[in-house]
């Protein structure tokens, strides 16, 4: 089964589907070893955790690809990736796609922002002419054919400059030029998701993302006006940033990290998750051997 299959089942069997940033193979596999049935590499994630920038499309295809590679090559639970605006014209993007799948991603969004993007909750956002991101979705839809079950979800930021009923005919013309599913960013409302549910059709992904402009649903409050995904893009990134200032405060003014050993995650329980024994006994056996 494919990388886009299994995300394809996921979907069927959570309504709505869960979907985890995980911005490294650790996190990646921490949340799979929980239960977590689908996980997302953020544009953001990449940019900020990995090369210390803001997500403002800096970053390209191969600096994304990284990190896509060493998350799936120790974790199966398929993987979201975001895409940005394809990294380039029509050509890029079906590249982009065709590297994405080679690299073990399930799926990807692309939005249909200039190339000059900016994050989806901040001000001043444009968005190319709905035919120009129909053409995106177009090749990427045609170039997935390493795997046909890749998921291919289109992001529209339209609701902040055009309003809801523009942001609407957008996502309809963008299923169909090929896309599987909607991305609808900074919605306001679970009135807003419902407009889009009801006129589209296709499944809806919920960007609840912290400190934006949509507000943080339950899943129960998303299931009620039929949303099929939440994404929950930054979290625990945010929490892991937060919690290692504190610790590198600590060290500075008090000289001792003691006061944080309670928030800290021991030895034995990184082990569990790395399966590290197993590893350590085989290079035991080969020590043996020899």
């Amino acid at each position: 089964m494919s990388a886009g299959e299994r995300f394809r089942q996921a979907l069927v069997e959570r309504a709505p589907l869960q979907i985890v940033g995980t911005i490294n193979a650790y996190q990646a596999l921490q949340a799979s070893k929980i239960g977590h049935r689908a996980l997302y590499l953020s544009g953001a994630g990449v940019a900020n955790a990995s090369y210390g920038l803001p997500d403002l499309g800096i970053t390209g295809l191969e600096e994304v690809c990284i990190d896509v590679r060493r998350i799936c090559a120790v974790c199966d639970t398929p993987l979201i990736v975001d895409a940005d605006t394809g990294f380039g014209h029509a050509l890029n993007i079906a590249r982009t796609i065709t590297q994405l799948i080679k690299s073990g991603a399930a799926g990807a969004h692309l939005e249909d922002q200039v190339s000059a993007k900016r994050c989806g909750h901040r001000p001043n956002k444009a968005c190319v002419p709905t035919q120009e991101m129909c053409d995106r979705l177009q090749a990427a839809h045609q170039a997935r054919k390493l795997d046909p079950h890749f998921y291919l979800i289109a992001r529209t930021d339209a609701r902040a400059q055009e309003g809801l009923e523009s942001a609407i005919a957008r996502a309809q013309a963008y299923v169909q030029a090929g896309a599987d599913a909607i991305f609808a960013e900074a919605l306001q409302s679970l009135e807003e998701y419902r407009a889009f549910v009801e006129a589209v059709s296709v499944p809806i992904l919920a960007n609840i993302t912290e400190f934006g402009r949509t507000p943080l649903f339950t899943l129960e409050e998303l299931k009620s006006v039929g949303v099929s995904m939440a994404l929950y893009p930054l979290s625990a990134f945010r929490a892991m940033n937060k919690a290692a200032l504190e610790v590198y405060l600590d060290i500075k003014e008090r000289g001792t990290q003691r006061d944080q050993i309670a928030r800290m995650q021991t030895r034995e329980e990184l082990y569990e998750v790395l399966d590290y024994y197993s590893y350590e006994a085989q290079i035991d056996a080969l020590m043996r051997k020899n």
